[in-house]
């Protein structure tokens, strides 16, 4: 965390004022300037500073989008996407003012085709009506973060989940989008088909970009088998090198496992009390296995014996769909959970990502950093791939408090860069992240900004985010 990054920008007044008489007669009651709904399409999920867009269009359309763009762009007046308002380094914050596109109304399937395993949908649906959607074809879409995020937000910030050991993040399972560049013309980065080497990848340009590089309008997902037999369980260790151990002999031995979650002892007292359960309050990997009926008791068994082997104690699952509702539920709620040990205290999620072999390694001398500085940040990660979370918990309202938190965040980026890691597996850089990508690739950002030049001269879209620009 970086506040520094998240202050305001310079806004262009005059820019904004026409925009705002502009969008206003164009649209009507679709465009709101309300200081409520000017509040909830400002960052609020973590702690950074919320900055209020200056109004707010309820796109429905391309057209619409379209529209908007030119209108911003010949004013020279931002313009940031938003989805659902769950991500979580300040990507939706309006840095130096400007509009916010509301895609909550661009919520349609445009096309699912079952025979080739993909779907195009707009930017606003999200992951859990997408897979509503799609129940009655035998698919589902399977990137999963902890929020209900919009499928243009989740591309927007090349996100993953608790799936991704198996099925990849979003980088993984976009085909194609299409966008609206800053001379407000729609293009498409390529065809359904399942590899192309047609030209650059566009489509991996505008994945990951969050929104600088053009507004996403549609996405075309690859989609995935409902598996015959799904098993989830749970499998406590005495300490966070004998979990890793654990992944890293499943991963190694071929074991397909579908999820692979690493808690620690309190992030799991957390769980108990948040969800309901009562499960030792020790490292603890929760899983999930897909395959079919011969199949998933051979994955659950093989992994049994690698947890004994690790010394971790008994693995206990099932195939029971309420039971590992529960469990998932219990996971994806750890955000909540965690908030729940200090009420009344802001909190503060980060994540890293390094090699799975650095991760115990990592993991330990994160949790030595927090008790040596008697911080409360329960530990959550996607252990199958090395990424895991720190939810910091502080008073916002101590400047002591502040620098203490920000300092910690510092060295946890610094620990994991220093083991060939990234400062994130999954969030994104947005505002908070922006000092950590400099010293993850250097001179490198000087390209990325050279490809914000050629694609948005103006730095109307999203600016204020990934790097400083103009």
């Amino acid at each position: 965390m970086a506040l520094k990054d998240a202050k305001a920008g310079t806004r262009n007044e005059a820019g904004i004022a026409a925009v705002l008489g502009i969008l206003k007669q164009s649209f009507g009651e679709r465009f709101q300037t309300g200081q409520s709904f000017r509040e909830q399409h400002a960052h609020t999920t973590t702690y950074i500073p919320s900055q209020l867009p200056d109004g707010v269009l309820f796109a429905e359309s391309a057209e619409d989008v379209k529209t908007a763009v030119r209108v911003c762009a010949a004013h020279k007046v931002p313009v940031i996407g938003f989805g659902t308002g769950s991500s979580l380094e300040g990507q939706v914050n309006a840095a130096n003012g400007g509009i916010s596109i509301d895609f909550s109304r661009m919520n349609r399937v445009l096309e699912v085709n079952p025979e080739d395993l993909d779907c195009t949908v707009e930017p606003g649906i999200t992951r859990e009506a997408l897979n509503i959607h799609l129940r009655d074809t035998g698919l589902f879409f399977p990137i999963d973060p902890g929020a209900n995020a919009s499928i243009g937000g989740m591309a927007s910030t090349r996100a993953s989940g608790t799936n991704a050991v198996r099925y990849g993040t979003m980088k993984d399972n976009v085909l194609a989008v299409t966008a609206v560049t800053a001379n407000g013309e729609e293009i498409r980065t390529a065809r359904r088909a399942r590899k192309s080497s047609a030209g650059y990848d566009l489509t991996r340009l505008f994945v990951g970009a969050e929104g600088t590089l053009g507004i996403l309008t549609s996405v075309t997902l690859r989609l995935q088998a409902i598996p015959q037999k799904i098993a989830g369980g749970v499998c406590a260790f005495p300490s966070i090198k004998e979990a890793c151990d654990a992944v890293i002999m499943t991963i190694q031995m071929g074991i397909p496992v579908a999820r692979i979650e690493l808690l620690d002892a309190v992030q799991m007292r957390a769980c108990n009390a948040y969800s309901g359960l009562s499960y030792a309050e020790s490292p603890t990997l929760f899983l999930e296995f897909h395959g079919t009926d011969e199949t998933v008791p051979l994955q659950s068994a093989a992994f049994a014996e690698i947890a004994a082997e690790c010394g971790g104690g008994e693995f206990m699952w099932t195939a029971n769909a309420e039971e590992r509702t529960k469990l998932w539920k219990a996971r994806h709620d750890a955000y909540w959970s965690a908030r729940a040990l200090a009420p009344g205290l802001a909190a503060l999620s980060t994540d890293v990502c390094v090699p799975i072999s650095r991760l115990a390694d990592c993991v330990s001398q994160t949790q030595a950093d927090i008790e040596a500085h008697g911080l409360l940040g329960p530990i959550v990660g996607h252990a199958g791939d090395g990424n895991f979370h720190v939810l910091l918990l502080f008073d916002d309202k101590s400047a002591d408090d502040i620098a203490v938190a920000e300092s910690f965040v510092q060295r946890l980026n610094r620990r994991a860069l220093d083991m060939d890691g990234t400062c994130t597996g999954e969030h994104g850089i947005g505002q908070g992240k922006m000092a950590f990508l400099e010293q993850e690739l250097g001179g490198t950002v000087d390209l990325m900004r050279q490809v914000k030049q050629a694609l948005d001269p103006e730095g109307i879209f999203n600016p204020g985010k990934i790097f400083h620009y103009g």
